[in-house]
């Protein structure tokens, strides 16, 4: 007999008294064990543990609306130990969102809307993909930036149409995380008193009891942060959970942790409080003996009606909603100009002006022809466009005068000691983080930031760095939100900061991840277009990788295939010749050493074309017609590129002119020669290619 053998689609019509908080709370642990049960895969544990603290938020606190889970002053609810994803899946279902049965016993399976791990833009309600432990709490500390600043920049006396909290669940994994540490840091640093943090204490991980390994005092921890901690308490006490919550709303200037004391696998006779409660289906046995333990007498995945009723929370969101918009139309006819500008900004839609923005700025930096980093390329672009754009959130891990990520119209983000939001002379709330040394955490509140809405966050590090950014760019390329990363010192041209700090293979490996734009501008028009590119890339991520040296100015015919990422940018009738016999393919500061290059080839009378391809993530999505106009067939074509060799075979190379060790510590004109890149190498390589 399969397991659904007996079980109905339909909610169960017995009448029965309206269901009280156990009711409601054993709902959530039987869906979450049979579904885990259905699939042969999946976390029950977390749920059923969780299942108390559950009915306690979303039933007395959480402010949502399952008929629009878009709206946008609705609180945010994340999620942060992903793998109890049958929790979540329970609540959007149980409460009316757009989620029906049979999703919940396809939990897992191909194209439903219940994966393993919960994924934004897959399943209504949920609103950040969680999965690697860490990161969801670090999505909501940007959440709760984001809330914070926009209520700063938008609410006037008497209208507050930015107010809501923002709710996250959390296990020992999320804490042991280091990720965490980055982030609560900066928390309670920025006094987000509208974000609650509910700890799941349960003791137990993969391996077992934690004590062994995981002896922190957290809610010590918690403190020195600058959190406010309420507990321990009995999570598995409704009407505790009820109180701690309504406590912590009531916090002035301080995020709060309530530390919440359960049972893994609560309900479960054999398995509650053990780790085989944590990653695995119950069994059949255990399933059956549980529903007895419970005294849930239903078939798998029936609910009782009045259980529905009680959990159904479309009226009460409807009210909820119905009453904001009620308030937003008073703003509006008061404020106009900013209503309008408050919602462009949540639909994140640039300025109705934003294309000519962005030709100016790249047509100002042709005229110019300035020879500047491109480091310093980017904060002259970034001049121009967080003028026009108030959205534009900046920020640095503690190199802003490397990375230049700061502008004239980017204050630094400050708050004074009751919590609020301080302004600058000019009465400007602040525009710019200082992250401190904190590159995944501040990649990963980016995320959180750019989730929320209203802002389009950018932060920058050192092109190494990107290291401990790597697995937050990946969900950003995963939930194709646009966040921008500046990652400066991008090559062994940054010279005697030495090996460690010396980019070789970060370049090709950022290429590696899907839905992630990299670019790599040579000079300040490319880089102008790239930050345009970027900031239209409405569901991507983009890395921009900028050099610490001087570049000087690529002379080029025009401007207008710079965003296809890949483009003629010297034919060899620049140099006096006709027509080509190879193609140099550059990127970044190598553009240069492609250009005297292909001068003195001309001088033995070998003509080159030089493409630069600043974006290669671009330029492969662009029309095979397009890409075989630029790179010719029957062309030998020689890559150069201060990085790995590997990745540029797949353009059909007949070599590269690259760096497969790591670096040295030297000037970086004595690594320059010591590693190749000269014009002098440069041609031969082409020569030798030739000669093939």
């Amino acid at each position: 007999m399969s397991f659904l053998s007996s079980a109905t689609s339909s909610p169960e019509t017995t009448p029965a008294a309206v269901a009280d908080a156990q009711q409601m709370a054993n709902a959530i642990r039987v869906l979450s064990m049979d579904a885990v049960q259905q699939a042969n895969s999946g976390h029950p544990g977390a749920p059923m543990g969780m299942a108390d603290i559950s009915v306690a938020l979303w039933d007395r606190h959480l402010r949502h609306n399952p008929t629009d889970p878009h709206w946008f002053d609705r609180d945010r609810f994340v999620l942060s130990n992903g793998h109890g994803s049958m929790l979540i899946y329970s609540l959007l279902h149980l409460t009316g969102y757009d989620l029906p049965l049979e999703e919940l016993k396809n939990f897992r399976q191909l194209h439903s809307k219940t994966a393993g791990h919960p994924e934004v833009g897959v399943t209504p309600g949920v609103e950040t993909t969680t999965g690697p432990l860490g990161q969801g709490i670090t999505n909501a500390v940007g959440m709760a930036l984001a809330e914070k600043l926009l209520a700063a920049e938008f609410n006037r006396d008497g209208h507050a149409i930015v107010d809501h909290f923002t709710y996250v669940f959390m296990g020992d994994g999320c804490l042991m995380e280091g990720i965490s540490h980055e982030a609560c840091a900066l928390a309670g640093a920025w006094k987000l008193n509208k974000l609650i943090a509910v700890y799941d204490d349960n003791g137990i991980s993969i391996d077992g009891q934690v004590t062994p390994w995981f002896v922190d005092d957290s809610a010590a921890r918690f403190k020195a942060y600058g959190w406010n901690v309420i507990g321990p308490i009995d999570g598995h006490d409704v009407d505790a959970v009820d109180r701690a919550i309504a406590d912590a709303r009531r916090s002035a200037d301080k995020p709060t942790l309530i530390v919440a004391k359960t049972q893994i696998g609560k309900g479960s006779p054999n398995r509650v409080n053990t780790a085989k409660a944590h990653g695995e289906a119950l069994g059949l046995e255990e399933v059956k003996l549980t529903r007895e333990a419970l005294g849930w007498p239903h078939e798998p995945f029936v609910v009782p009606r009045q259980i529905y009723g009680a959990w159904d929370a479309k009226a009460k969101g409807q009210a909820a909603q119905a009453e904001w918009e009620g308030r937003f139309a008073t703003y509006k006819a008061a404020y106009p100009e900013l209503a309008a500008e408050f919602t462009r900004r949540m639909k994140g839609e640039l300025p109705r002006n934003f294309a000519q923005i962005a030709v100016d700025a790249a047509v100002g930096a042709h005229a110019k022809a300035e020879t500047v980093a491109s480091r310093k390329a980017s904060q002259l672009a970034l001049e121009a466009f967080t003028a026009a754009l108030p959205e534009l959130l900046g920020g640095s891990a503690d190199l802003t005068g490397s990375n230049l990520t700061n502008t004239k119209s980017t204050p630094a983000l400050r708050f004074d000691l009751a919590g609020n939001v301080k302004r600058d002379e000019n009465g400007r709330v602040g525009r710019h983080i200082n992250y401190g040394v904190r590159e995944f955490g501040m990649a990963a509140v980016m995320n959180g930031v750019a989730l929320h809405g209203g802002y389009i966050p950018y932060g920058g590090t050192f092109l190494t760095f990107s290291d401990y950014s790597r697995n937050a760019i990946r969900m950003a390329a995963l939930m194709k939100r646009r966040v921008i990363h500046v990652f400066t010192h991008d090559s062994i041209g940054l010279g005697e900061d030495g090996p460690t700090h010396q980019s070789i293979e970060h370049a090709a490996s950022l290429r590696l991840i899907p839905n992630l734009d990299v670019w790599r501008p040579c000079d300040t028009a490319e880089t102008a277009v790239s930050w345009a590119v970027a900031l239209q890339n409405a569901s991507r991520p983009t890395a921009l990788l900028l050099s610490r040296q001087n570049l000087p100015y690529a002379p080029k015919a025009g401007l207008e295939d710079i965003s296809k990422g890949g483009y003629v940018l010297a034919e060899p009738a620049e140099v006096g010749l006709a027509r080509a016999q190879a193609v140099i393919i550059a990127t970044g500061s190598e553009v240069q050493l492609a250009l005297k290059a292909q001068e003195l080839l001309a001088q033995d009378n070998i003509a080159v074309r030089v493409v630069s391809m600043p974006s290669t993530t671009t330029f492969d999505r662009q029309s095979v017609a397009y890409k075989q106009q630029v790179l010719p067939a029957g062309l030998p074509r020689i890559a150069v590129e201060m990085g790995v060799t590997d990745f540029w075979w797949k353009y059909g190379c007949a070599a590269v002119v690259g760096i497969d060790t790591y670096g040295e510590s030297a000037p970086a004109n004595v690594l320059f020669k010591h590693f190749g890149f000269t014009p002098e190498n440069v041609a031969d390589t082409v020569r030798a290619a030739l000669s093939r």
